[in-house]
């Protein structure tokens, strides 16, 4: 069993936001799995697929970002799901617009989401896709480079990385390993 994870806020205010990315791959691997999301009592909403045998699990938590290890790790104990088959995806300040990088383990480098998912699963080893945002222009802050959306300029560079990153994700779900999928990903 596999448990891929994307981070976002919950609601229609942020969906097309960068901080939403994680919420629009596992979207995309949803609809091309042809599965439907849905809330469940754990604070989140999840789809559900047999994938060559195997079940997968798509999350999207409906904490809001930075309470996101709240939804994850209860749904983890729920299913029976141990961080080596776990994996985030979310959005990175510190890759470029476009880059896709996969990890298997690392701090939280800053990202509300993942700190709180390594402070409620009490470990930073869970395998990781992160999706470069970039940074912040000009005098906009952090926060509001991560709540706003793509400019139309860089769209079709989300939309390469987001397929980029659904190819990586099936790849790992064909029975290739992380590392594998490093190799040939990042």
């Amino acid at each position: 069993m596999k448990m891929i994870v994307g981070l976002g806020n919950p609601g229609t205010k942020y969906a097309s936001t960068k901080h939403n990315i994680g919420f629009m791959v596992v979207n995309h691997i949803a609809k091309k799995h042809q599965v439907v999301f849905k809330k469940n009592s754990f604070e989140a909403e999840v789809a559900e697929f047999f994938y060559e045998g195997e079940k997968i699990l798509l999350v999207k938590p409906q904490t809001f970002m930075n309470e996101s290890g709240r939804a994850v790790v209860p749904l983890m104990t729920y299913f029976g799901i141990y961080p080596e088959e776990l994996i985030v995806v979310y959005d990175d300040l510190d890759l470029a617009i476009g880059k896709v990088r996969l990890r298997q383990k690392g701090s939280a480098g800053g990202h509300n989401g993942i700190k709180s998912i390594i402070s409620h699963l009490n470990t930073n080893v869970f395998n990781r896709l992160k999706v470069g945002i970039g940074r912040p222009e000009g005098k906009q802050t952090v926060v509001q480079h991560v709540l706003s959306p793509f400019s139309k300029e860089v769209q079709p560079l989300i939309e390469i990385s987001v397929e980029y990153s659904v190819d990586a994700l099936d790849f790992i779900l064909e029975g290739h390993s992380f590392i594998e999928a490093m190799n040939k990903f990042n």
